[in-house]
Parts: C-alpha cells; structure tokens; sequence
C-alpha cells in the first residue's frame, strides 16, 4: 500500500522560511514525479512546485523565487525548501505522486496518482 506521509509545517513569522517533507512508502518513487500542491481556507487546491525523476522542476509564479522542491531518492523522500514566506502562503500543503514513470513535471493534479494528508502552514505574526 501506498503512503505518502507530509511533515514539517508549522507557524512561522512573515519573512522566515520552513521545510516540508514527504517520505514515500510501499513503492519506490526514484522514476516518478514528484509534487506540492497547497489549499487555503475557502480557495481550490493550487500547484505549488513538482520535480521529475530527471531533476527537471516546475513551480508556481507566485512561489518561484522563493520555494525550491528537491528529492532524495535514497531515502524515498521529497522537499519543499520555503523562504521569504507571506501571509498568502497560508494553507494546507500536500504532496503527491505521480501514477506514471518517467513523466515531466506537472502543475495537474489529475497526473497525480498519490496524495498525503496535508500539513498546515501558517504564516502569521
């Protein structure tokens, strides 16, 4: 069975900066790609970043400069590095799997396969 398990959210200061993690488990994940998606209070679920088993990565215009998605395939595991974060960044962030092998990066959720449970982010002073 398939897990996806989020952590590392917290509450954090306008300008200060939290790292998510997304530990994979019942599948190797080394040649899929991997994604953060966010949903804030009343919003839909938004793309935030995705890196595929190429290392190619894709974000967000909102989060460009300021997130960086990474992985470690040793350790089954996916990272999204935030900075400089906003009030706006405020939501539950949720990592996904892709179902397909050797897939670009994606801002679709339906190119996703797997999902976790969320981690709240609050950003707030």
């Amino acid at each position: 069975q398939v897990q996806l398990v989020e952590s590392g959210g917290g509450l954090v200061q306008p300008g200060g900066s939290l790292r998510l993690s997304c530990v994979a488990s019942g599948r190797k994940f080394s040649s899929y790609a991997m994604g953060w998606f966010r949903q804030a209070p009343g919003k839909e679920r938004e793309f935030v970043a995705s890196i595929s088993w190429s290392i190619n990565r894709l974000y967000a215009d909102s989060v460009e400069d300021r997130f960086s998605i990474s992985r470690d395939n040793a350790a089954n595991t996916a990272y999204l590095q935030m900075s400089f974060l906003k009030p706006d960044d405020t939501a539950v962030y949720y990592c996904a799997a892709a179902g397909r092998q050797y897939t670009p990066p994606s801002r679709l959720p339906t190119d996703y396969a797997y999902w976790g449970q969320g981690t709240q982010v609050t950003v707030s002073s």
